[in-house]
């Protein structure tokens, strides 16, 4: 059995991914997406017609409302292909508003409905700030489940398993890469991989609190560099791997070992924690590598979001 077989038996395998094209060889549950992934699938010659498709049957409609048509678009094709849930993203820039990505979010459900697809195979994707993480308490009550994104804190974490989000993805890599680039030539790739990895550590201390608490919301580590940090997580909840990684895993047949356990983790010796609005900001801005990863993502998606509402409008 491969490594991608065996981690599926313990763990909910999850496809990174705009390529819809090339997920059915993988066989993943959920598959994701983002604003960075969408624009480069879009570029493509084989993913371009979704784009046009989307603006001639919209382009009397808001640049916003058409680059969402695309979105879902994306959306429904993956839905083709694998058996559970996408996520779809609410545009980055509205990260600090939480009237405007409800929404949003509400929008997007009504254009996955009109496509034939009840919102419980969708999650929608929203920045873990503290107003993102406020939108998600507002959609879970409406049976709209919340995938929390661009998550690189304990804080984080808990203030969205506080508010009900049916789903976290911490950032594993880019955790990775804000590590590796502050330690600069003193940085020991060796001394660092594995269950040592940075990234690797703080969604197991994330999988461990809410496994001991018993919080509902399910981890889903993201954003991997390298098949050592996926191999050190197997058995969390979910993990969304890119497939080019998910290849790596089919191409290896050693025994993969479970590394996070729901039982061992009941155990550990952890407290509980709440945040409100002021301690979550604070304990968010005392994190160097979360805030400046936060700020970081969000920008990036925005920008891309904007690259997105370029290619819209240049077709209007």
């Amino acid at each position: 059995m491969n490594q991608l077989d065996q981690l599926k038996q313990f763990t909910t395998v999850v496809a990174d991914s705009g390529d819809f094209k090339q997920l059915a060889q993988y066989a993943p549950r959920d598959a994701t997406t983002n604003p960075s992934l969408i624009l480069k699938a879009v570029q493509k010659p084989d993913y371009a017609p979704l784009l046009h498709a989307a603006v001639a049957a919209h382009h009397s409609q808001p640049t916003d409302t058409i680059l969402d048509q695309v979105l879902v678009r994306f959306g429904l094709e993956i839905l083709k292909i694998v058996p559970g849930r996408v996520s779809t993203e609410v545009d980055a820039r509205l990260s600090f508003d939480t009237a405007a990505s409800v929404a949003r979010a509400r929008r997007i459900i009504v254009m996955y409905e009109a496509g034939g697809i009840a919102r419980e195979r969708i999650l929608i994707k929203l920045a873990s700030t503290w107003e993102g993480i406020q939108a998600a308490r507002i959609l879970q009550h409406e049976g709209i489940a919340c995938n929390m994104t661009l998550l690189f804190s304990f804080c984080q974490a808990v203030a969205s398993a506080e508010a009900g989000a049916r789903l976290i993805s911490p950032f594993v890599g880019r955790i990775y890469d804000w590590y590796k680039k502050s330690a600069g030539n003193t940085w020991d790739e060796a001394a660092n991989a594995g269950a040592n990895d940075p990234g690797v550590k703080s969604v197991a201390q994330i999988y461990t609190y809410y496994k001991k608490f018993d919080l509902s919301t399910e981890v889903m580590g993201a954003s991997f560099r390298n098949l050592g940090q996926i191999q050190a997580l197997a058995g969390c909840d979910l993990l969304t791997i890119s497939p080019e990684l998910m290849a790596g895993l089919q191409a290896m047949d050693t025994p993969l070992a479970r590394a996070l356990d729901p039982v061992a983790a009941r155990s550990a010796p952890v407290h509980a924690v709440t945040f409100n609005e002021a301690s979550f900001r604070f304990a968010l801005n005392d994190d160097a590598m979360a805030s400046d990863k936060l700020a970081e993502g969000i920008r990036t998606f925005a920008v891309d979001a904007g690259k997105l509402d370029t290619l819209i409008e240049a077709l209007k």
